[in-house]
């Protein structure tokens, strides 16, 4: 295919700080987090209309005009029905999952068999956990994205056991409240380290950025260890 002058996005990787803030605004599936930066993974999925634009707080993205492949709609269907992971309403994925019968002979006759819950307290939404609160104090923090969960099943033994969670969804809720919420549970608290567990989908990538920065204004010095679970229920990083 022929390159043509036309208008397409173009990212300033010094500015960008990979929050994923662009990502589930291009329903082209243009757009991923390699490496900690946003990337534009290839011309023809980008139709050069910015709507990322006003979505980036530092200023990275803008449009220009260079020569670039044209906007492929028909590789953009393709490309979404193989499973871009995004959070994007437009980008579905679908995974196998074991055999029904299988699933429902364990509900049915192994409930003796079936993991025991490790949640030892509540509330865990960031929003409603009191930064003073007894269950945070000289503990293990797991932090943890709302959806991980429900991707990751060994959660519970994997993750959660002997650790107080909180969890949280950068897209859907109050970024600066959860910044200060965070910065007033490290300083208040004797935490002795911080797992934090996210999905690879680019809206993750923002708890990411937030916890370290409220890490990084706390004062605290608490270890720091990050996880990224795939849709698909594999540990990637």
């Amino acid at each position: 295919m022929s390159e043509v002058v036309r208008k397409i996005i173009s990212i300033d990787e010094s500015k960008c700080d990979g929050c994923g803030l662009c990502i589930p605004s291009c329903e082209e599936g243009a757009l991923q987090i390699i490496d900690g930066k946003a990337k534009l993974i290839k011309d023809v999925y980008c139709d050069g209309l910015g709507n990322c634009l006003g979505e980036c707080p530092r200023g990275a993205i803008k449009l220009i005009e260079r020569e670039a492949e044209p906007f492929d709609e028909k590789a953009v269907e393709e490309h979404l029905s193989a499973g871009t992971v995004s959070c994007g309403a437009q980008q579905i994925r679908t995974m196998s999952a074991p055999a029904a019968v299988e699933k429902k002979e364990y509900l049915k006759d192994s409930k003796a068999d079936a993991p025991e819950a490790e949640l030892s307290h509540w509330p865990v939404q960031l929003h409603l956990v009191n930064p003073e609160a007894r269950f945070l104090q000289n503990q293990d923090l797991l932090i943890a994205a709302d959806c991980v969960p429900f991707a990751f099943a060994d959660f519970h033994r994997q993750f959660l056991a002997a650790r107080a969670l909180v969890i949280g969804c950068p897209k859907l809720d109050d970024v600066e409240a959860y910044h200060h919420k965070l910065v007033e549970i490290f300083k208040k608290n004797n935490i002795k380290s911080i797992t934090l567990v996210h999905l690879e989908v680019g809206c993750c990538y923002g708890l990411s950025r937030l916890v370290r920065a409220a890490l990084q204004e706390s004062g605290a010095d608490i270890p720091l260890n990050e996880t990224v679970i795939g849709v698909d229920g594999s540990i990637k990083e």
